[in-house]
Order: C-alpha cells, then structure tokens, then sequence
C-alpha cells in the first residue's frame, strides 16, 4: 500500500516582516517630527552675559572684587570702552548687521586706539588692560580668561592666524604672530615675540621668544 507524504511547508515570515519595517518605519518618522523644537536663547542674553563676564574678570583683575562698586569702577577705566565696543561688534556680526558691525569696529578705532578684526573671536571674560595700541586679526581664535595688554599685536601669517586657549596672558608690547597656539595657562612676557607655539601652563619671554618656566595651572 502506497500513501502520499505531504510536506507542509512553513508560511512565510517576508509580509510580516515588511509589515514590521513598515511600522516601525512610521512610527520613527512621526517621533521625529513630534519632537518639541527647543528654542534658541535670545542673542541679546548672550550680549549681556558676555559683557558681564568681561567687566567682572577685569574687576576681579584690578581691584580683586566683583562687587558692584568694583564693576562700576571698571567701567570707567581705560580699555573697558573698547572691549564693550568689540561685543558690540561681534553681536552685529552675529546677526549679519553690517552697518552696525562696521560702525563699532570704526568706533575702537577712532576712540580707542584698539583695531580688532571684525571676525575675531573670543570666549567670555575677555579682558584688554589697557586698549591703547592693540592690534588683533580678524581671524584670532581666543578662550576664555584671556587678558591683553596694550601695545600687543595679534596678526596673521600667510592667512593664518594664532589660537589663544583659556586663561592666557598677553604682557605689554608682546607680538603673536602667524599659526602658532598658545595653551592654556600659558604667560607671553612683555615684548615678547612668540613664532612658535607655547604649551599649557609655560612663560614665554624674549626676542623670540623662548620658554623660561613652567607652572602648574594654580600659579
């Protein structure tokens, strides 16, 4: 007697499975475009936080204090003028207002006697001294903490500019120039000519300038 064999062939899974893409596909799209959109602060909070940095880091600098008789002292000393100009500036730039970007650029100039590149950028608690005599390239890259001088200049190279990281001081009459980085913590003496980069923590004197010490970041 001779029977039949049926091979039962198991259904196929490709429909469920395109099925499950296909869910798993809407379900990821409508999270995506369900997502709160978060918006951006206010540029001008970042105008006032920035200037408030900078006068209380030169507060601190002149006259060890950030209370408000210190900060009100701050605003009347050389150099201030120039650095709320040079936030002004950068503020005008950020919102593509030419006009205005170039109207406080002209101002450092004419009142200040400080020419900073309209491109320039620095993080907050940016302090200039003194402004008198500061030349700096519109395509300077600085930190935070970065106090200058006057009479320094910061310039380009062949189109490249130098990179100051945080808690850099520049002395007085000290040229930066071409693509060089100063680290941080780093202390560029007085009349100093640096060409070459100068590590974290280290002070750079002389005509170039070489390295002379190095501190730890506490000094």
């Amino acid at each position: 007697m001779s029977g039949s064999v049926s091979v039962v062939r198991p259904a196929s899974k490709e429909p469920e499975a395109v099925a499950a893409l296909a869910v798993a596909a809407k379900s990821s799209t409508t999270f995506e475009i369900d997502q709160p959109v978060i918006p951006e602060p206010r540029a001008s909070r970042f105008l006032f936080a920035l200037v408030h940095s900078d006068l209380c880091a030169k507060a601190a600098w002149c006259y060890q204090s950030t209370q408000w008789r210190a900060i009100l002292k701050t605003l009347l000393t050389d150099g201030t003028t120039a650095m709320i100009c040079y936030r002004l500036m950068q503020w005008a730039r950020r919102w593509k207002l030419l006009p205005l970007e170039m109207l406080f650029n002209k101002w450092n100039v004419l009142f200040c006697n400080c020419i900073i590149g309209r491109g320039a950028e620095f993080g907050p608690a940016f302090v200039l001294v003194h402004s008198t005599g500061i030349v700096i390239n519109g395509q300077v890259r600085g930190g935070e903490h970065v106090y200058i001088e006057h009479q320094v200049t910061i310039g380009a190279e062949r189109r490249q500019s130098p990179i100051l990281d945080d808690d850099v001081f520049v002395g007085a009459g000290a040229k930066i120039i071409g693509p060089v980085t100063i680290g941080a913590g780093a202390k560029i003496g007085a009349n100093a000519v640096v060409i070459r980069d100068v590590p974290a923590n280290a002070t750079a004197v002389g005509v170039p300038a070489r390295l002379i010490d190095r501190h730890s970041a506490r000094d």
